[in-house]
């Protein structure tokens, strides 16, 4: 295998942690803000590189509340678009026509043109920014706060996945997903919806009520 040195490229670690608890549009919950602690103090003695998160309310209250859980000061936490809240990908109905309820093809459809119209042009910027190798000679570690599309999104670019497949994967409030990108060879999902740095009664929020475990 082609050494690091030799490519000029490292690995990036990617971490990929959905918002805390949040009503509606608005910031945190109380209880989002306990979870976003206890995200935070799962990530403490991981040397991230970035703290990346979306433009949204309930995204930068839980990356602040991670970074502040830090010794240092250092990554400050970032706004990025592409780390929003937007569809990433709507496909056409014949993409996954053996696979997707008719209910969860409509809903798609009438969510807001906000979320839907730059969705895809995000989403394409937000694997340019995350994924992948990176350049030196230095490996990476970086979070990204983001929200439930945006994830599944990247998680199934991991697993090279049909585009459409970001549907149906589910992440609950300040769980944590990490992605491996080596300077060759593919990707590694290392974890996935990982909530047990969250104590019981803070598991599991965000989540549809029909698969909760």
């Amino acid at each position: 295998m082609t050494s690091t040195a030799a490519t000029g490229m490292a690995s990036r670690t990617l971490y990929l942690a959905r918002h805390g608890d949040a009503p509606g549009e608005g910031g945190l919950s109380a209880q989002g803000r306990r979870q976003a602690a206890f995200l935070g103090e799962r990530l403490r003695g991981v040397p991230l590189s970035a703290i990346h998160h979306g433009p949204q309310a309930r995204a930068r209250e839980t990356a602040e509340i991670v970074a502040a859980q830090r010794d240092d000061e250092e990554p400050e936490p970032r706004a990025c678009d592409s780390a929003g809240d937007y569809v990433p990908y709507l496909p056409e109905r014949r993409e996954v026509a053996s696979g997707l309820p008719e209910a969860t093809w409509e809903w798609l459809l009438q969510l807001p043109e906000r979320e839907r119209l730059p969705g895809p042009e995000l989403a394409r910027d937000a694997l340019r920014r995350f994924t992948g190798a990176v350049p030196g000679g230095v490996a990476r570690h970086e979070l990204v706060v983001t929200h439930n599309f945006v994830i599944g999104w990247l998680v199934r670019e991991a697993l090279d996945a049909p585009d459409w497949r970001w549907i149906g994967l589910h992440h609950a409030n300040a769980a944590l997903s990490i992605i491996h990108y080596a300077p060759e060879g593919p990707s590694s999902l290392i974890v996935y919806n990982d909530i047990r740095h969250l104590p019981e009664e803070l598991r599991w929020t965000g989540f549809p009520p029909g698969l909760r475990v």
